[in-house]
């Protein structure tokens, strides 16, 4: 069950500047996240899907306060941590962890497994090395590995066991936020499942909530409790997982459910079969946002006030977030 709000994101903007500029002259930015306003919810897994470049991985490397933002307000646990400096922040960082998405790369091919789970209980002065040698151990039997396996290095472990190396990093300091960054995304089809259900059983057993970044639609599907739909961006729709999937409201949305491959296996359909959706023209540019609504130069029911005025994220009879001037169903 999901309980009270645990992080919550108001209006957050992130921009990066592009070099070129006039000297002395602001220059042209990447509107990377555009006022993005959500609540994650303790207990529950929010989905965030969207096309590669939607911001979806920058917002949450921003909510984990791993990139400072723009402008707008992020909370965890009521505080505002928006603006808090490394000192301020440091008790505040057990609580808020991010499994990345390439599991080689996010981890020090220099040090043993071991090394690598003991880092933050070491940093944070979790305990006597005795200690933390038995919290890593018990940590790596959670994840499926073993105490043996604590001296060997990360290039001798599968993609899907580096992975499970860097969940257990995650879990080390017993966070009851972790923000997991397409953390299937780089692992064989084979492997996914296993991994997912890991983050399932994890999230059972410790009690955790979890934000899961993704752009496949059947990973962010299984997973997650509610969904949020990222477009250049900004948050274009929010709802409980079955009612997005089953009656998109929004036209892009619709667009991203058309394109997931649909396999005969005999089993009845969860979903209705949808007519294959293709949009016309490219994605906008993140550094010249089109006026009004973003989606209005793809989308096929745009209308003249679509063209300038930018629809709000509102709230519609059945609690699901929309931002569009017309809702679809």
């Amino acid at each position: 069950m999901t309980g009270d709000v645990l992080l919550k994101a108001t209006d957050v903007v992130k921009n990066f500047p592009v070099r070129g500029g006039a000297a002395g002259r602001r220059g042209p930015v990447v509107h990377a996240v555009d006022g993005v306003s959500l609540e994650v919810r303790r207990g529950e897994t929010l989905g965030v899907v969207g096309e590669s470049g939607c911001g979806k991985s920058t917002l949450g490397r921003c909510l984990v306060r791993l990139g400072e933002v723009t402008s707008g307000r992020i909370e965890f646990e009521g505080q505002d941590i928006t603006r808090l400096s490394r000192r301020r922040l440091r008790p505040v960082r057990p609580g808020l962890q991010m499994v990345f998405q390439d599991p080689y790369t996010s981890l020090n091919p220099r040090r043993t497994v071991g090394e690598i789970v003991a880092e933050p209980l070491l940093v944070h002065r979790r305990g006597t090395h005795a200690e933390i040698r038995a919290t890593v151990a018990d940590i790596l039997d959670r994840v499926g590995l073993t105490a043996e396996q604590a001296d060997r290095y990360p290039h001798e472990f599968s993609g899907g066991m580096r992975q499970r190396v860097g969940i257990a990093r995650s879990l080390a300091l017993e966070p009851r936020l972790i923000v997991a960054d397409e953390p299937v995304s780089a692992l064989d089809v084979s492997i996914q499942a296993q991994v997912l259900n890991l983050f399932a059983d994890l999230q059972e057993q410790l009690g955790l909530t979890y934000l899961f970044v993704a752009h496949d639609l059947g990973v962010v599907r299984r997973v997650s409790n509610r969904i949020a739909v990222m477009y250049l961006g900004r948050v274009v729709e929010l709802g409980p997982a079955d009612r997005v999937y089953s009656t998109p409201a929004h036209p892009y949305t619709q667009a991203l459910l058309s394109a997931v491959p649909r396999i005969d296996d005999g089993t009845p359909a969860q979903t209705p079969t949808r007519e294959r959706i293709v949009l016309s023209g490219d994605v906008p540019n993140p550094i010249d946002l089109p006026s009004g609504c973003t989606f209005h130069p793809r989308c096929p029911f745009a209308r003249d006030n679509c063209r300038t005025e930018r629809p709000p994220l509102s709230v519609d009879a059945t609690g699901r977030q929309v931002a569009c001037h017309y809702p679809l169903g």
